[in-house]
């Protein structure tokens, strides 16, 4: 069966295979569910016709791609929808898997000269992790740094949750203590979250900076908090109201990414 469509703006013509799955390849596509497997195979699992459309749209090109149907319009191997919900680290199969390339971008600490970036002390919620890339791939933040304990971007959760945004923030892991100081010694601001913060609405905000975000019981660790210069807070409204004790992490991040933005154009 053969189906024309264009992949990065090139014309293309592609056989779809009509495939029986083997176990084998069913138990390696399920072993990427475990963090161990990613990283010892530079491989991760998106699902869904419309977040494996924007990744491919991204630049990032499948190493193997399974579709129930011929609906993607780039080389793929087609399979029954048994075989799908075998292979699927969804409770609810797509039509559509991919295997994809993790990114490998480094990162580059003049980034927050002109420009945010978000640190993650300690994010464990995978939807909120994806929550966060997605709402810097709408405020124009190219850099996210997560510590070491923060949950994987490739946990299946959490690259749903970007809907593609990974394709275009980078995303790294290192420990945050030693990159925050090196962030205050170059003069560059480091804000962060607390509930005895200013008022964020009538604080200074800068262009560039680092804004870190912390986890969603805990906080800011005390060894990450020594570190910021700026702490803030968005307060509810009215003042005094009684509200819930505190926002999510990923609306918080939203949040504070449109108040900078506005604030600083």
């Amino acid at each position: 069966m053969f189906f024309s469509g264009r992949m990065h703006g090139r014309d293309i013509q592609v056989l779809f295979m009509d495939k029986m799955i083997t176990k084998a390849t069913v138990s390696r596509i399920r072993s990427l569910r475990d963090k161990r497997f990613r990283d010892r195979s530079g491989l991760f699992v998106a699902e869904g016709v419309k977040l494996v459309r924007d990744l491919i749209d991204g630049g990032m090109e499948p190493e193997e791609l399974y579709v129930c149907g011929d609906d993607m319009g780039v080389p793929a191997v087609a399979v029954s929808p048994d075989d799908m919900a075998r292979m699927s680290h969804l409770k609810t199969p797509s039509s559509v898997l991919a295997v994809m390339k993790k990114r490998t971008i480094g990162f580059d600490p003049a980034s927050w000269h002109d420009n945010l970036v978000i640190a993650l002390d300690g994010v464990q919620d995978p939807g909120n992790l994806g929550t966060i890339i997605r709402a810097a791939d709408w405020f124009g933040i190219e850099h996210v740094i997560c510590s070491p304990s923060t949950v994987d971007l490739y946990n299946t959760k959490a690259v749903q949750a970007t809907m593609g945004a990974l394709c275009r923030v980078s995303v790294h892991y290192m420990p945050l203590e030693p990159l925050l100081e090196r962030a205050t010694g170059e003069g560059i601001p480091v804000y962060g979250t607390f509930l005895d913060g200013d008022d964020i609405y009538s604080s200074p905000l800068t262009r560039g900076g680092v804004v870190v975000m912390g986890n969603e019981g805990q906080g800011i660790s005390p060894s990450v908090g020594t570190i910021v210069t700026k702490r803030l807070f968005i307060p509810p409204f009215p003042e005094g109201r009684a509200t819930g004790e505190s926002l999510n992490v990923g609306v918080a991040t939203a949040i504070v990414c449109a108040l900078f933005r506005g604030r600083v154009r």
